[in-house]
Order: structure tokens, then C-alpha cells, then sequence
């Protein structure tokens, strides 16, 4: 009886402690790959935000660039598996391996060390220049892209990333040749076309409506399947017979071996926060919509994206070649 009383006595004890240690317990932090200004940073604050008001803890955004976004991936990538580090990934998080296994050298880190917690937005990137340019639309620009070769120039946010790959696509499609400015991250790209450093360059409407309203940006063409609501007036490449259809996608990761359990209060919380309106207010100012996908869902579709970028992968080494 003693023996009884002595183990129900030391389970009780045990009891505070798990409450105690419930996730989450302390504050999160967000890693965004990328500078301030573009879509992962765009996207990531709203959303950290929405989500601390169901996890009644600070989400903090975190803030880390480098190498086209590899920097910040692989940080969280080989962070502690305990819910407490994520990343808001962009779609060039698939290209990073590929990239670098083709130049022979290690990946900084491998897809499969992500789990993925939801999808938040997916949008086609779109082609802008300064409103003052002379290209008035694509074919303007494609026309003397071809009769100047590697004279046109456009900003992305790092070789092989979110923003490189498109001009890849775009190139690859049409036979143009432009001269690639690499920079570190969407903001600094979109900078570099404000100031005048570059003649072009791409980003989701979230990194560029504010300055196609304002007067600053012209878009030429998106990389979608159909128009944007937001930009009715501005035509898709497939409409004008081009084909280099592109996503930048935006969504939520941990580190693999993450507990089942903390992954699913994570996917619940965002399920919680995409109905949030602040959350959805602050999409709508920056003209992204909310395409929200689960866990499950969100790993099918990118299984497929990856698969896809990898073959894109070997044309932008074709490409880079080339020149």
C-alpha cells in the first residue's frame, strides 16, 4: 500500500510539470530568409501576428539573409525540432539543392529536413520597369532585349532565387539575353530598380503593387495562368504565347523531427489565423490572397512544385552557360 501511495504521490508531482512545459511555453521565432520588404518578410508579419493571438505567445520575426535565401533555410533546417523555430519559406526554397548539386558542391540543407505546417499565399511574380522607361509593354521590351543583347539589366534577389529564376524562364522562352544584377534578397532588388541601377526587374504583387499604384513601377506581363485581380489591365506571358509560367509561394516549415504533436497545434493555429481579418486586411493592402493549404495538402503541392523547379534548375544552368 505504501508502494501505491508512494507512486500516485510521485505522478501527481510529475503533472504540474508537463502542464507547465505545454507547448508553447515561451516565445517563437519566425525566421524569414530574406531583408525586410519582400514577399517572405510581407507575408511573415501579419501572419506571426494572427498567430499569437491563438497561441497566447510572441511569434517573433527574425530577420536572416544571405546566399539567396540559403543562409536562413538551412539555419532552421538544423534549429532544435521542438516548434520554437520556423520558417517562412519561399518556393526558391526547393531550388537551393538542386542548384548546388549541380555545381558540385553540398546542399547547405535538403528538402526533406522541413516539415511543412501550411501554405499561406501563391501568387505569379510580375515584370515591371520604371514608369518613366521606354518599353511600354513586353513586346517593346523583348524586341530591343533581342536587338541588344546582355544590355537590358534586372535586379533579383540572389543567383538561383525566387526572383532569378523567372528572367531563366523568360530567356529560355523567348530566346532573349539579359544582363543579371544580383542582389541579396526582393527588397534590395526592388530598391535597385527605384534608384536606377537596373532596368527591370520581377516580384509577387505584395512586393510591387504600392509602386505600380504609385506610379513608380509599369508592369509589362505576370507569370500567371490568368490575370490578377489586382492588375486586370496587365496581361500574362501565356496570353501573349510565351510559356514561363511562375509562382512565388510563401508558407510555414519546421524542422522535420518536429513532434507530431507541436506540428499539429502549429497547422491549428494557422488554420485559426488565416480567418483572422487583421490577417486578411493586411493580404488585401498588398494584393495577395490567402490560397491556405494544410500540412498534407501543402507537402502534395510541393512535391509537385519541386519537381518542377529541379528540371527548371538544369535550364537556369544552360542559360548561365550560355552567357
Amino acid at each position: 500500500m505504501r508502494l501505491f501511495f508512494a507512486l500516485l504521490a510521485a505522478a501527481l508531482a510529475v503533472v504540474p510539470a508537463f502542464a507547465q512545459d505545454a507547448f508553447p511555453s515561451r516565445p517563437i521565432t519566425m525566421i524569414v530568409a530574406f531583408p525586410p520588404g519582400g514577399v517572405a518578410d510581407i507575408t511573415a508579419r501579419p501572419t506571426a501576428f494572427a498567430m499569437e493571438k491563438v497561441l497566447k505567445q510572441r511569434v517573433i520575426i527574425e530577420n536572416k539573409p544571405g546566399a539567396a535565401g540559403a543562409t536562413g533555410n538551412a539555419y532552421v533546417a538544423n534549429a532544435k525540432p521542438d516548434g520554437y523555430t520556423l520558417l517562412m519559406a519561399l518556393s526558391s526554397i526547393s531550388v537551393i539543392p538542386e542548384a548546388e548539386r549541380l555545381q558540385g558542391k553540398k546542399p547547405p540543407y535538403e528538402l526533406a529536413q522541413f516539415a511543412p505546417i501550411a501554405l499561406i499565399s501563391a501568387d505569379p511574380v510580375v515584370l515591371v520597369v520604371r514608369e518613366e522607361s521606354p518599353w511600354k509593354n513586353l513586346n517593346d521590351f523583348i524586341q530591343d532585349a533581342k536587338s541588344r543583347p546582355g544590355k537590358i539589366s534586372y535586379s533579383s534577389s540572389g543567383i538561383f532565387g525566387a526572383l532569378h529564376m523567372p528572367y531563366t524562364l523568360l530567356e529560355h522562352a523567348t530566346g532573349i539575353t539579359l544582363w543579371h544584377v544580383p542582389y541579396n534578397g526582393g527588397g534590395p532588388a526592388v530598391q535597385a530598380l527605384l534608384g536606377g541601377q537596373v532596368d527591370s526587374t520581377v516580384g509577387g504583387p505584395a512586393a510591387m503593387i504600392g509602386q505600380i499604384k504609385g506610379k513608380r513601377f509599369r508592369p509589362l506581363a505576370s507569370f500567371g495562368d490568368k490575370r490578377l485581380a489586382s492588375l486586370p489591365d496587365v496581361p500574362t506571358l501565356k496570353e501573349l504565347g510565351i510559356d514561363a509560367e511562375y509562382f512565388i509561394w510563401a508558407g510555414l516549415l519546421a524542422p522535420a523531427t518536429t513532434p507530431p504533436a507541436v506540428q499539429q497545434k502549429l497547422r491549428d493555429a494557422v488554420r485559426q489565423a488565416v480567418q483572422d481579418s487583421a490577417l486578411r486586411d493586411a493580404m488585401a493592402k498588398v494584393a495577395t490572397p490567402i490560397n491556405y493549404l494544410d500540412g498534407p495538402e501543402f507537402q502534395k503541392f510541393w512535391d509537385a512544385d519541386a519537381k518542377k523547379l529541379a528540371e527548371a534548375v538544369k535550364q537556369v544552368k544552360i542559360v548561365e552557360q550560355k552567357k
